[in-house]
């Protein structure tokens, strides 16, 4: 006769159930583990896709053990263009800007460190400082001298890091779309995950790039708001150049320094001594102008503010003669040698555009 204890009959009851859960589990793991592994072969193939589609539009430069990417065009008085985060070289090229601007300035254009072709290596936190004193020995290996420096988005802090850091050598500042007082953003937690080591490397190579991708036009609209999307960036901007891991890193690790970053600078910006010419989109849903531009317009007296109306945070795609009025405002002003020593000695008044 079977003769169970009441404990023997509970453990042979609740083992298939115990057997049956940990199986599920394990089903489920492998699932998982499958889907990633299927992820990063699909990222690999389109990030090396990208490249094949997208060479390099300029030439390289190697400034203290990094490889930068920059593209050159035209002569006369040097101007730098500085990008935005998640962006890259073809923007201002797409926009039309640089080839209207070669046409009576040098324009020196790069893909800051990380973005584009350009590196940006893990042994240096890359804060608006560290990527103005990178830049400006890089200009100073190219034989640039005195130029005007302008700056979009997140490019505004980069911009006006290095005229703080070489005041004397930055002639004067063309400043788009900027991001210059710490506020809240939602998009911050959101953005900035690919960057956090271990985790953020996994999400890189496997998810986020596809989120990015399906999230796209959606950003692409806010961006451009409320003008439509030029259908020359819509076709012909690389977007999974921008979504490679390499670049997520870069674009992560920016967006979780914003804030931090105009925390540290708002408090100089009075030390700018060089022409400043403020350029932003009544709006701009991505970085409010009210907020930004005309804070900090009141914060540099000497400083000219243009406002576009009816544009949003790509004003260089939407106005670009616009931009173009500003940049050849801050060459004359620079060549007048217009500098602050005491009152201020620019209009303050808001000038549409």
């Amino acid at each position: 006769m079977l003769d169970l204890s009441k404990n023997e009959v509970h453990g042979v009851i609740g083992r298939p159930a115990a057997d049956s859960s940990s199986a599920r589990r394990n089903a489920l793991l492998i699932v998982a583990g499958a889907a990633l592994l299927a992820s990063a072969v699909a990222v690999r193939n389109r990030a090396q896709e990208a490249e094949r589609d997208n060479p390099p539009l300029g030439s390289f430069i190697d400034v203290e053990g990094v490889r930068l990417h920059y593209l050159e065009r035209g002569q006369g008085q040097p101007l730098v263009l500085l990008h935005g985060d998640g962006s890259m070289i073809h923007d201002f090229a797409l926009s039309g800007l640089i080839d209207l601007a070669a046409q009576k300035y040098r324009v020196i254009a790069f893909d800051r460190p990380g973005y584009g072709y350009s590196e940006r290596p893990r042994t240096t936190v890359w804060t608006p400082q560290a990527q103005a004193e990178l830049l400006h020995f890089a200009l100073h290996r190219l034989g640039i001298e005195r130029p005007i420096v302008l700056g979009h988005s997140w490019g505004t802090l980069v911009a006006i890091s290095l005229a703080l850091q070489a005041p004397e050598y930055v002639k004067s500042l063309v400043l788009l779309s900027g991001y210059y007082y710490p506020t809240a953003r939602l998009d911050v937690p959101l953005l900035s995950p690919p960057a956090i080591p271990v985790i953020g490397d996994l999400l890189r190579y496997t998810i986020s790039p596809l989120l990015g991708r399906m999230i796209w036009p959606a950003m692409r609209r806010r961006l451009f708001s409320p003008a439509p999307v030029p259908q020359k960036f819509m076709d012909e901007f690389p977007v999974w150049m921008s979504l490679r891991p390499s670049q997520l890193r870069a674009s992560a690790g920016d967006a979780a320094m914003m804030i931090p970053a105009a925390y540290a600078l708002h408090d100089r910006y009075r030390d700018l001594t060089m022409p400043v010419v403020i350029v932003a989109g009544d709006s701009d849903r991505h970085a409010d102008m009210h907020v930004h531009s005309a804070a900090l317009h009141e914060d540099i007296p000497h400083s000219t503010l243009h406002v576009i109306h009816g544009a949003g945070h790509m004003i260089h795609h939407v106005a670009p003669d616009a931009v173009m009025n500003a940049i050849d405002e801050a060459a004359q002003a620079a060549r007048a040698e217009r500098r602050v020593t005491g009152p201020a000695a620019f209009p303050t008044a808001v000038q549409p555009a």
